[in-house]
């Protein structure tokens, strides 16, 4: 099947309109119309309808768009792997502060010059960022899909973020070293914004009834300043943070992290790719992500954890995956 014919396809429906494809793929508006009547004339259907400003889709336009669209971008991918001086990187995050952005800057850092783009999709499905990773919007993703995963792309366990108790100076446990979870029981933990269907609030979900904890997603999630001020003056309330997650406070907050052990929570975090035709320098994000330290004696993961090599783990009320 023609590439030339899916492209032109892809961006008339996009753009609704054979002319401004054309002006955009720099050929003739008939070159265009001819590619698309080829296409539709191997497929056997219409994929278009003229309308008086442009074209729209016919039913099976609409099925064939999104195979159509990843086809294009993984064509893209192709020829830019090797393709001299081709584009940087891109990674979606689920924040700037984030272990994952923290992860990726040491790689950047050990790699002076290597192109890369961090950035963060505006979804809270992992499946939305499946499909990002699908289409080629993103060449690699920070999400973790807890069920099938979608056809095109692969998952593969990128390293896991153990959780320290983040409290403000008044707080009942702030003295302590290090906490165990049963320690934890009976203290409110806030962890405002939990998004319906992300794989983070499953892992709350199951880290909740593993260790009876007093978990608190009530109230929206004003920023990491609000919840920072929050638990400074707060001499009741605490939030989990990851190991790696980079936080800044004024001093006067006083906050402490407290690592949380007997076992380590740790927060499994894996890596979305494209299940064919790869970026070329995700070879090196993945060696990189090889070389970080696993969480040392007994760790706690949730169910749907893939991370192999794990030993001595006790999971209670077998809510725990090793």
């Amino acid at each position: 099947m023609d590439t030339e014919g899916l492209r032109s396809f892809v961006r008339a429906a996009e753009l609704g309109q054979v002319r401004r494809a054309a002006d955009e793929l720099g050929v003739t508006q008939q070159a265009v119309s001819k590619r698309i009547a080829a296409l539709e004339r191997a497929l056997e259907v219409r994929l278009f309808v003229r309308t008086p400003r442009g074209v729209d889709l016919t039913p099976d336009g609409r099925v064939f768009l999104p195979h159509a669209r990843s086809v294009v971008a993984g064509v893209d991918r192709a020829v830019g792997a090797v393709r001299p001086g081709s584009r940087p990187l891109r990674i979606d995050v689920l924040g700037l502060r984030s272990a994952q952005a923290a992860v990726l800057h040491d790689y950047w850092r050990s790699r002076p010059g290597t192109g890369l783009d961090v950035v963060t999709l505006r979804v809270d499905d992992p499946r939305a960022a499946a499909a990002a990773v699908e289409a080629g919007e993103v060449d690699a993703s920070f999400r973790t899909v807890t069920g099938p995963l979608p056809h095109g792309v692969r998952m593969v366990h990128a390293f896991d973020s153990p959780l320290e108790l983040l409290v403000g100076p008044a707080h009942p446990l702030a003295s302590a070293r290090e906490l165990t979870p049963a320690r934890l029981r009976g203290h409110r933990i806030w962890v405002p914004g939990i998004a319906p269907r992300s794989e983070w609030a499953d892992f709350y979900d199951q880290l909740a009834t593993a260790f009876d904890l007093r978990l608190d997603a009530r109230g929206p999630h004003f920023g990491d300043e609000v919840l920072l001020e929050t638990l400074a003056r707060s001499p009741d309330v605490a939030t989990l943070v990851g190991a790696r997650d980079r936080y800044v406070w004024p001093a006067a907050h006083d906050l402490r992290r407290i690592p949380v052990v007997e076992p380590v929570l740790a927060y499994p975090l894996s890596l979305i790719l494209p299940g064919a035709n790869p970026h070329p320098a995700l070879g090196g994000v993945i060696a990189h992500l090889k070389t970080l330290p696993s969480p040392s004696g007994r760790v706690w993961r949730p169910s749907w954890a893939t991370t192999p090599g794990d030993t001595g783990v006790a999971h209670p009320r077998g809510a725990g995956h090793r």
